[in-house]
Formats: C-alpha cells, structure tokens, sequence
C-alpha cells in the first residue's frame, strides 16, 4: 500500500461525506457493545471513536499506513477521553494481529491498496472464530466520471510532464473477484455487491476539497505552487460535464463494494 503525504487536518475538514457512508455501515454490525474491533484505514480517527462510544465494554484499534493520520487522531482522540481506544501505524498488508477481533470494519479505504489477497489473509487471521468482516471501499466502475476528467487534464500540454510513467493507483474490484479472495481465505461469505451512491459536496470549493484531500497521486505529481491550479482546473472541467444541482451542490456518482464474511472454525 503507497504512502502519501496526507494532510491530516485538511482531509478531516473534507471528509464528512466518507463520514456520513461510515455511520451508514456502522448500523449494519449490529453491535452489543462488548466486541473488540479493529477499524482498518481508520484515518483521521473520528469513525474509529465512533466505534469505541459504542462497544463501552469492548476495544477498538484504528490502524493506518499514514503516520500523519494517526498522529492527528491519537492527538484527537486521546487514552483520558477514550480508555477502549488505541490507534497504530500499519499497512493493511502486512497485519499482525492474531485471534485478538471479533469485527473488522473498514470504510473506503482498502481501494488503495494494489493486491489484496495477503489484506483478505491477514483479516482472516486477525479474527477469532466467529468474527466477522464488514468492508467498504470502492468498486468496479468507482467514480468513471471524475476519473475520466482527471485522465483528460493531465493529458493536456500543461500538465502531462508531470504524469510520465504514471500507474492508476486505485483497485476498484468486481463482486466475483472478492469472492473468489474470501473463499481462498477461507471465509463464510454472507454478502458482496456493489452499491452505486452518489457523493455530495458543497459547490465547487467542496469538490476542490475532496479533490485536494484525497487525490494525492495525482496531485503530489504537480509541483506545490502549480497544485491549485491543477485542482481548480479538475473542478471546473467535471462541473462542465456535471453541472451543480438546483441547491449549489456538487455530486460525483461513485460505486462501492460492500463485503460481509465470517470466520467460522
């Protein structure tokens, strides 16, 4: 999983939108309040705190490849307030835990990772017997349009030279790729589809946020005094081809996977 210079704060500011889906995801684990959780690319940490108000008698662990997103969330969310929560640098990757979750919940975030057979193992071995993963990330046919535009700026004169040698960073997979990982794995599948949602934000200075926040592999390319350039002209391009709504709001059509699976022994 690649590491990007996050900005940490930024990226909370921009984000209530991956926040909103979250508590939507939340609803579906149906928590009693005793379970131990691990939030996988847990982020800034405000969903990873979340979790732990609602198992008082459980723990949670956000874990993040990003050591300027858990810096920011052990600054937020400190032991005083939270004594069931902790935070760890960690590639989903290259997990370590053994038998210690009975949940592993993951929002928007496993997408960046490239392979993930060694994820889908290491969640495997991660859980006690009986635990369960919820996932949600992107998917086959995530944000075409944003992509598409995103794809004809840096092709453009200006701003190709920045772009040579450049790999789609994302994985957006299928309903019967994932299947096919949590069977190897060795998993009880209780469900995999993919949801199309659509993204809102608020105007085009909205958009530029999300654009400026989370897509970094594109946007680290561009030297820092050209960045708002590059941005403002992505915004002004996708709103060209999808205009604001009645109420000044952006929205960006996006499809995600969502994966429930269980270990059973």
């Amino acid at each position: 999983m690649n590491t990007y210079n996050w900005n940490a704060k930024d990226y909370e500011k921009n984000s209530q939108a991956q926040q909103k889906w979250a508590r939507e995801l939340i609803a579906n684990l149906k928590l009693t309040g005793s379970e131990n959780i691990l939030d996988l690319g847990c982020g800034d940490g405000k969903v990873t705190a979340e979790l732990a108000r609602l198992v008082a008698d459980g723990s949670v662990v956000g874990a993040d490849n990003s050591r300027q997103m858990i810096e920011l969330a052990k600054e937020k969310y400190s032991p005083n307030q939270y004594s069931n929560l902790s935070f760890q640098v960690m590639d989903a990757s290259a997990l370590s835990f053994e038998s210690c979750f009975d949940v592993v919940f993951s929002n928007a975030a496993l997408h960046w990772v490239k392979n993930h057979q060694p994820v889908i193992a290491g969640l495997y071995k991660s859980l006690r017997g009986g635990g369960k993963i919820l996932l949600r990330m992107g998917g086959k046919g995530d944000a075409t349009d944003i992509i598409s535009t995103m794809n004809d700026v840096k092709a453009s004169a200006k701003w190709a030279q920045y772009f040579t040698e450049f790999e789609f960073p994302f994985t957006f997979l299928g309903v019967d790729d994932y299947q096919v990982l949590l069977q190897e794995a060795g998993f009880s599948i209780h469900r995999v589809e993919l949801i199309s949602k659509d993204m809102m934000h608020d105007g085009k200075s909205g958009l530029a946020g999300w654009i400026r926040t989370t897509w970094l592999p594109y946007t680290e390319r561009i030297p820092t005094e050209n960045r708002e350039m590059f941005i403002e002209e992505v915004s002004a391009n996708y709103l060209a081809k999808v205009p604001l709504d009645a109420a000044g709001k952006a929205h960006v059509a996006m499809v995600m996977i969502e994966v429930e699976a269980e270990k059973i022994t």
